[in-house]
């Protein structure tokens, strides 16, 4: 069973934040996702996913300032109280929406730093955030980003070097957050990858490559793949991370074999192997 989860920090984005979500589950979602929700209150947002029955599976914690290129700071040795505080605050949110999954991003790290400090200070602050999310049931988890395209300098771009910090972490509730888009860029053989790790696996992401699109735009065959992942028994959702070529919905037609048509409400088809 394909469970997707519209990205609305990049699906829907003619509309307000809010309104994204009653767009998502006209389009038959039944589960949202976003890069942050700090812009509005926890209630709002709890209070937008509640109305139109939509779960939140994942959101990150405050990433820093994204406008200024900021991609975390978990990482960061002169920011430990500060994640402290923005850990304080996700857990706000996720207990307000129930979200279990928080993925926490390392950030970027200088050219100049020393990488094992760096990791030292990763690796306590997960420790820490891991401890402290556990009896809300929540799950952390850590994701590999290509530096190649989208983000150079990010901490860590490959999954081995994401493991090796979860297994130095040491926690049942760290996961891998594993990217098609990113992976296919940095590692390829996405299929076998998937299946090998996982049982580490705590989310899934997806886009087409190049070009970060919808599926059906670029060089990956959602279909099969799709098929192998359900194959291997995973039963948590596949968050939709790409950018829309044009208007979301009318780019949904490939979506349509795996939402609800729970609000009476059809998508665009046509003719791309879907």
């Amino acid at each position: 069973m394909t469970r997707l989860a519209a990205n609305l920090t990049m699906m829907f984005t003619e509309l307000s934040f809010l309104d994204r979500f009653a767009a998502a589950a006209e389009a038959g979602f039944e589960a949202v996702e976003f890069v942050s929700p700090y812009a509005e209150s926890p209630e709002a947002v709890a209070d937008a996913a509640r109305r139109h029955d939509l779960t939140v599976a994942l959101f990150n914690l405050p990433p820093g300032d994204w406008a200024a290129g900021e991609r975390g700071f978990a990482a960061d040795p002169d920011r430990i109280e500060e994640f402290q505080q923005s850990l304080d605050l996700s857990l706000t949110y996720a207990r307000a929406t129930g979200c279990r999954t928080l993925h926490l991003m390392a950030g970027k790290i200088p050219d100049d730093a020393d990488r094992g400090q760096w990791t030292d200070t990763l690796v306590s602050n997960t420790r820490l955030a891991a401890d402290r999310v556990a009896a809300d049931g929540v799950t952390l988890v850590l994701e590999p980003i290509n530096t190649r395209i989208d983000m150079p300098g990010y901490f860590y771009d490959r999954t081995d070097a994401v493991l090796d910090v979860i297994d130095s972490v040491g926690r049942e509730n760290v996961r891998l957050l594993y990217d098609v888009y990113h992976m296919q860029i940095m590692e390829g053989d996405v299929a076998r990858t998937i299946e090998r790790l996982l049982p580490r696996i705590g989310h899934i992401q997806i886009a087409d490559n190049p070009g970060r699109h919808e599926p059906g735009t670029g060089e990956l065959n959602f279909p099969w793949l799709f098929g192998r992942i359900a194959s291997m028994n995973y039963n948590g959702w596949i968050g939709c991370e790409y950018v829309p070529t044009a208007d979301t919905r009318e780019g949904l037609h490939w979506a349509a074999p795996y939402l609800n048509d729970r609000l009476g409400g059809s998508l665009p088809t046509e003719s791309t192997g879907f």
